[in-house]
């Protein structure tokens, strides 16, 4: 029949998508412990797949670091989705230290990216993430988590600040912890 697709995805056979994301899984793995210095080779060998399968889903280092960037985003909107569907108030909190350990942990496939010339592009996920902080505020402040006069453009600086100086430094989750307690004291009632 005409307008049917097979497979899970769009005409993909189903051992394609499990490759793909399996090199995927690999690539994030690889690139995570060996920043831009990793191999297709390496990300092959630690998929468990031929080399030709890294290249037929992923022709160029670009487009591999590139659907990584977008798997973590995928990930991280997903979750900030959940947390806002939720009612705990300390969901704004807990967001806003996935955001920080996420980005120091991103530190590698941004210096990869960077190897290869390719810079990242923040207009959707800035506005993105604005839409999703925002209802999380609102019911920290509610809930008298939050100091009343720290309003989204203020919370949105000092959280853009913090996950760029962790994505700067690749902080460690001890340097995290101790900082994320310096924000959020700051953030919260006098």
């Amino acid at each position: 029949m005409t307008g049917q697709t097979k497979g899970p995805v769009a005409g993909r056979r189903a051992d394609a998508v499990r490759n793909r994301a399996r090199v995927l899984a690999a690539a994030e793995e690889v690139f995570d412990r060996l920043g831009g210095t990793a191999s297709t080779a390496e990300i092959a060998r630690v998929a468990g797949v031929g080399i030709g399968t890294v290249f037929r889903h992923f022709p160029t280092k670009q487009d591999l670091l590139a659907a990584i960037v977008k798997e973590r985003l995928d990930r991280l909107w997903v979750e900030a989705e959940d947390l806002v569907a939720g009612d705990d108030p300390e969901a704004f909190f807990v967001f806003f230290r996935r955001l920080v350990r996420q980005s120091a942990g991103k530190k590698s496939i941004v210096d990869a990216l960077a190897q290869e010339g390719v810079g990242l592009r923040a207009d959707k996920p800035i506005g993105t993430l604005q839409r999703l902080i925002e209802p999380l505020l609102t019911r920290a402040k509610a809930a008298g988590l939050v100091r009343a006069d720290a309003e989204l453009p203020e919370v949105m600086g000092v959280l853009t600040g913090t996950c760029q100086a962790a994505l700067g430094a690749g902080w460690d989750e001890d340097l995290q912890a101790r900082v994320l307690d310096i924000v959020f004291t700051g953030l919260r009632p006098r």
